[in-house]
């Protein structure tokens, strides 16, 4: 009976040490950062103890990690995501003279030239089949109201594919594609675009050497694109991707070119149709039933079949993809409200209370993390990706995440560490922050949840590799 009680009292005075040694490790890795930077950090065992938690209820920049609730509010509110697109394709429908290309949220259609599903050419090829002369071609994203940027994004991303304009009519992911290549040395750098769409005013120059140092920009609302910097005669081309501010208006444009090109007369002008910001659309929906999208007074002559949406939220999550991830906000907005933020994040709170997620755990602004309103705390991140994890769709939603030194933004972390294809996570990072919350298989074949971000890094730092030394010695060490 002794010896048993000297086991029991052997075991509790060992456990804490073991803790307290664990965490001055991650503290020490963690002092590694430059100064000024905050750490919040929490990992718990499956059954929910807590075996590491630093700053666990500060408020923190999720930057990216905010993709996570929009994908999981997804699968929560819209059902079976491999069967069902509750919004469905956007469509195409005749007014009078006019053509109507009306947006229902789709997040996929293309007008690539080798576009196979999805494609913008079988709406213009429905058109041409009904009528060989038109007045006006109009894009039509009113399913949505008009919130092309979330509140606190920065406004500097809004030339960037970053930062491209939301709109319930997307099309070729509401980007442009740029390309600056070397020239003559002393003579501009030649400047392509992939559309006419926009203008450029080539300010750049040729250099000796493979250097380069290109930027562009360009005010919001202009299709005047200003190149400036240089580029070296040996260097590769510059790849660039630009946003586009009024997405209905480019669609509505591209349709335009496509219906000439097959012998459409088009007569008028291209248009557009926005639905304001209304103040019933910045709050929680007061609908009872579902919305479903779908409108009565006009019959389409074409709608497309976008492929299942749950094929999207990998490509949210797993390569981070902005513009997805704020429609998607906006699809689960629509089903019981208008469409708007508000409404998104009206069901992400219902789904955080019934994850047990205290209020004072989150705060967000948008669906893609771009915002710097956005804020969550350690523990209830944690908290909230348990409650995944018990959900019938929770194995589903966690292979949308990056996993560690294999894909998406995780490509190039933690190879060759014993983390390597045994963390599960989604990534973030923006000005200043970096964030990495989700799953990983410790040395023991147990799997931990954890969040962790930091917050106010200095500008000429990084903290991406001292987190991830720091999950690796919580690993070995559980």
């Amino acid at each position: 009976m002794k010896h048993a009680l000297f086991l029991v009292l052997a075991l509790a005075a060992a456990t804490p040490a073991t803790a307290q040694d664990l965490r001055a490790q991650v503290q020490a890795k963690l002092g590694e950062a430059a100064t000024g930077t905050r750490f919040g950090l929490v990992v718990a065992t499956e059954d929910g103890t807590e075996i590491l938690a630093i700053d666990p209820d500060g408020r923190y920049i999720p930057a990216s990690n905010t993709k996570m609730f929009s994908t999981a509010v997804a699968f929560a509110t819209l059902g079976d995501l491999n069967q069902l697109d509750e919004i469905g394709g956007n469509e195409v429908r005749i007014e009078g003279r006019d053509v109507v290309l009306a947006g229902n949220g789709d997040a996929r259609m293309s007008s690539a030239a080798d576009c196979k599903i999805d494609c913008l050419a079988t709406l213009a090829d429905a058109v041409a089949a009904k009528t060989k002369r038109v007045r006006d071609v109009i894009g039509d994203d009113t399913l949505f109201p008009d919130q092309r940027w979330s509140p606190g994004m920065s406004w500097n991303n809004i030339p960037t594919r970053s930062g491209t304009g939301v709109s319930a009519l997307t099309l070729d992911e509401n980007e442009v594609g740029l390309t600056v290549a070397p020239g003559e040395v002393g003579k501009p750098a030649v400047v392509t675009v992939e559309s006419p769409y926009y203008t450029i005013d080539n300010r750049t120059q040729t250099v000796a050497g493979a250097e380069s140092k290109i930027g562009y920009d360009r005010l919001p609302f202009e299709r005047l694109v200003r190149v400036t910097g240089t580029i070296g005669k040996d260097a590769r081309p510059d790849l660039s991707r630009m946003g586009i501010d009024d997405p209905a208006h480019y669609a509505a444009w591209r349709l335009k070119a496509l219906l000439e090109a097959r012998g459409v007369r088009v007569k008028g002008e291209v248009r557009v149709r926005h639905r304001p910001l209304m103040p019933e659309d910045n709050g929680p929906s007061t609908r009872t039933d579902p919305m479903r999208m779908v409108r009565a007074d006009f019959v389409p002559i074409a709608q497309l079949i976008p492929p299942p949406l749950a094929e999207d939220m990998k490509t949210i999550n797993k390569i981070s993809q902005n513009l997805h991830a704020e429609l998607t906000l906006r699809r689960v907005s629509g089903w019981l409200g208008s469409g708007s933020i508000a409404n998104g994040v009206a069901e992400i709170e219902k789904m955080l209370a019934q994850a047990g997620v205290a209020r004072t755990a989150w705060d967000l602004s948008d669906g893609s993390g771009m915002s710097t309103y956005n804020r969550v705390a350690p523990r209830g991140v944690v908290k909230f990706l348990r409650w995944i994890a018990m959900q019938p769709w929770g194995a589903q939603w966690r292979d949308t995440l990056p996993i560690g030194g294999v894909d998406g933004t995780l490509r190039n972390r933690f190879k060759g560490t014993p983390l390597e294809g045994k963390i599960f996570a989604k990534t973030g990072t923006l000005n200043a922050t970096n964030a990495v919350a989700g799953y990983m298989i410790a040395a023991s074949g147990k799997t931990l949840t954890f969040a962790f971000y930091a917050n106010d890094i200095p500008s000429d730092a990084s903290s991406s590799r001292i987190m991830d030394a720091a999950l690796n010695i919580v690993a070995a060490a559980n």
